[in-house]
């Protein structure tokens, strides 16, 4: 059977040949993580439409349908494609979806099932895309017509895609709304405009190759391979929230020679609108990490950083760009990294504002018992780690519970947002005074950098639109999730990427 799995260049090559010979070649295209019944009566349907079918899959790297999926590996998929007598050959794809197949193997008929004559549940707007590859081919769309069956409507309910405290959530979120809801509000934060304020960070990862102990001193040696930047800190949350809302501000504070600032308007989307203050004496905030490129594990962290306030000068100029800049967005998220950029002056000026304010104060190696969230007041919204919460009370022992109430009633929050890694998050609503508890869904995790970031830019957004608490606690969590997939924040969240998730877990 193993003969029926070929690459894409031979399955090229194979259906040229037998469509030169006056043979109709059929194509269908998925994921088929869990092979079953509506499957196999949809193959057997689609041979009939033709003489030849050809099935390709998408491969694991590109299937983004929630935690531990692909149930199974590309090759396990394949394996189990041959077994059926009606599929002639299998091979899997190089791209996310199947435009680019199409065209190289120019299949007589594109088939696919009765539940994609409705585009509607296509949340990629992809299938659109197939069916012109297809008419471009000169090919023709087929859907099958028998029984049907959702894979992750089966993983869901009977495998272990997800654990227990994720599916009583799920089923909390999808009690609230259904998936169109849910499309059509996503869809609807576009119309919001959102001003991003904290200082901008370059994280740099050094790739090292470990030597050995130095021959001469009591020092590990290490071989550097390369190096990748990527624009973080506020510049990061900015870019996670490009492709869902269509007007972005981006008040930040770079180096006075300004350094990296070519970068990071080539890092920023057309949709972000950049204004820099440049702090004098000072160096672009520049956080160096020395990675082993095998484990992808941290062995040093080295910083280019000046953590003084900024001189009255650069002040004045951003409390400047705050009262032009804050009465023209209807959502400021402020990320204060507490390296001089906000002083107890500028946090007052924001918390005196009238728009939604969405609040992360992070306490890092380089503020640790100087940085704190109290100089804000009145906030729609603050979000902080477990640590971060407790060393902010000076408070070890009590429950996480009383510490926000605590917080909360400090900073005049309507609600307050506690992370704890992989025990998920706590949302207190002060005005109902009631508590929300999302697990996290994290599965894949290459670097925690920058998965608070990307929590707080699509907790704060579904939150000022109109999504209650656990529904704004799922983006969050699925957007924190993504980050955490990839190095720093190479790669920022994305909105089709987020509703395919959202979609197979309400199935």
């Amino acid at each position: 059977m193993k003969e029926k799995i070929k690459t894409l260049e031979e399955l090229q090559q194979i259906t040229a040949d037998l469509k030169s010979k006056g043979k109709k070649i059929v194509h269908c295209h998925g994921v088929f993580d869990l092979l079953h019944i509506g499957h196999i009566k949809h193959f057997e349907e689609a041979k009939t439409f033709g003489d030849v079918l050809v099935v390709t899959i998408t491969p694991d790297e590109f299937v983004h349908k929630g935690p531990n999926r692909p149930a199974f590996t590309t090759s396990l998929r394949l394996e189990a494609l041959v077994a059926l007598e009606s599929i002639d050959f299998v091979t899997a794809n190089k791209w996310s979806n199947a435009v680019e197949t199409i065209k190289i193997l120019q299949p007589d008929i594109y088939c696919k099932g009765p539940d994609y004559k409705d585009h509607s549940d296509d949340v990629t707007g992809k299938i659109n895309d197939e069916e012109e590859a297809v008419k471009s081919v000169g090919g023709e769309i087929k859907h099958t017509e028998d029984i049907t069956f959702s894979s992750s409507n089966l993983l869901n309910k009977y495998g272990d895609i997800y654990n227990e405290p994720q599916k009583t959530f799920i089923q909390k979120v999808h009690k609230g709304r259904n998936i169109e809801e849910i499309k059509i509000m996503v869809d609807e934060l576009k119309s919001l405009k959102v001003l991003v304020l904290g200082e901008t960070i370059i994280d740099q990862y050094v790739f090292c190759e470990a030597l050995g102990k130095s021959g001469k001193e009591p020092v590990l040696v290490l071989r550097d391979l390369n190096m990748e930047q990527y624009a973080g800190g506020a510049a990061a949350i900015a870019r996670h929230l490009s492709d869902f809302c269509g007007t972005i501000s981006l008040l930040s504070m770079l180096g006075e020679k300004k350094e990296h600032e070519q970068f990071i308007q080539d890092s920023l989307s057309a949709n972000i609108e950049p204004y820099f203050i440049y702090k004098d004496e000072s160096p672009t905030i520049t956080k160096k990490r020395y990675v082993d490129y095998i484990s992808k594990s941290k062995s040093l962290g080295v910083y280019s950083i000046n953590d003084s306030q900024m001189n009255s000068e650069n002040q004045n100029q951003l409390h400047a760009y705050l009262d032009d800049l804050i009465p023209k967005h209807d959502l400021v998220i402020v990320s204060d990294y507490g390296h001089g950029f906000i002083s107890r002056e500028t946090a007052e000026i924001i918390s005196n504002q009238s728009v939604f304010i969405s609040l992360n104060a992070q306490i890092n190696a380089a503020n640790i018992g100087y940085h704190t969230m109290n100089n804000y007041n009145d906030i729609d919204c603050a979000i902080i780690n477990e640590t971060e919460l407790r060393h902010e009370l000076r408070d070890r022992e009590s429950s996480v519970e009383i510490l926000m109430k605590q917080l909360s009633e400090i900073l005049q929050a309507k609600s307050l947002v506690v992370t704890s890694g992989n025990g998920g998050a706590m949302f207190f609503d002060s005005e109902k005074n009631k508590y929300h508890h999302c697990p996290a869904f994290a599965a894949k995790i290459v670097d925690k950098i920058g998965a608070g970031d990307a929590m707080l830019a699509l907790l704060s957004c579904a939150l000022k639109g109109g999504f209650d608490a656990d529904q704004s606690m799922f983006m969050g969590s699925l957007a924190a999730a993504q980050s955490v997939e990839s190095i720093g924040n190479s790669i920022p969240v994305s909105k089709v990427q987020l509703l395919k998730t959202i979609n197979h877990a309400l199935k």
